[in-house]
């Protein structure tokens, strides 16, 4: 028997393991909730719940971190209200039972909580969130009972996550289907996403209450589409006019001003793979 884990990672997809692996490998044991343990890759060790259904048995801890990654399936309202908000309570609910208090935690949420905004205007963690839909509803529902119940919680809200494996943007690019090329995107790459949310867990100073998640550059679909095709070597897709430039734009700076450098800046950086 090693020594007691000293992190719980509630929700172990890709990102939620790629932040397992990144503590594990600074030295911290690490206990991941997924519906299926026996994806949890070594050396977290994975615990077999479906927090939309049950609440979790855990395992002795002595909590220092706390990573609350969850992905929800299929998109729809009540699909995150399950998983966001009714599962995590209960995974909160079983840290109270056993007088667990972590010292760090991290909330992954997404940019959707801000809804369709002008492309003019620059977002940042002071706008205020404008969800279109029931799943960003959720998504904003499940940060306000964060914040409420975990005192030193950090929220995260990442913008469009990309990398490894075929991106669906690649995809669109090589069948020739990009048919907005005027929309004003953001994205993070998956390694500098999971590499923010260990950033702020482990920083000497404390981390603020709510930090977005994003590349360097705001881009037009167009231009990111653009670009691929030239590395693709496919036809061109429709160019971008910056004047008729539509949907939300976000600002990385308050996590910037924290010390996190993210090693793909740009589009260009993050799919030169």
């Amino acid at each position: 028997m090693g020594p007691t884990p000293d992190v719980l990672l509630v929700g172990c997809g890709d990102l939620g393991a790629d932040i397992g692996l990144r503590l594990a490998a600074r030295g911290h044991g690490v206990v991941a909730i997924r519906r299926r343990a026996e994806l949890v890759p070594e050396p977290l060790q994975g615990l077999a719940v479906d927090l939309s259904r049950e609440a979790p048995a855990l395992p002795p801890l002595d909590l220092g971190l706390l990573v609350v990654a969850l992905t929800a399936r299929p998109r729809s309202e009540e699909s995150y209200r399950a998983t966001y908000v009714d599962g995590m309570g209960r995974a909160l609910d079983a840290l109270d039972r056993a007088a667990q208090v972590p010292r760090r935690a991290v909330l992954i949420s997404s940019t959707g909580v801000y809804g369709d905004v002008p492309g003019d205007e620059i977002l940042d963690e002071d706008t205020p969130p404008q969800p279109a839909d029931g799943p960003a509803r959720m998504l904003l529902e499940a940060e306000r009972l964060f914040a409420e119940r975990v005192p030193a919680g950090t929220v995260l809200r990442l913008s469009g996550l990309y990398g490894r494996g075929t991106a669906r943007l690649v995809t669109q690019v090589r069948e020739g289907n990009v048919t907005d090329p005027n929309r004003w995107t953001n994205r993070i790459h998956r390694d500098d996403a999971a590499a923010a949310a260990v950033h702020l867990l482990t920083r000497a100073e404390a981390p603020g209450r709510l930090y977005v998640g994003t590349d360097d550059e705001p881009a037009l679909l167009g231009d990111v589409a653009a670009h691929l095709a030239a590395g693709l070597d496919v036809p061109a897709p429709p160019v971008a006019d910056p004047a008729l430039g539509h949907g939300k734009r976000l600002s990385n700076a308050r996590l910037r001003a924290t010390g996190w450098v993210p090693q793909h800046p740009t589009y260009r950086e993050g799919y030169a793979d």
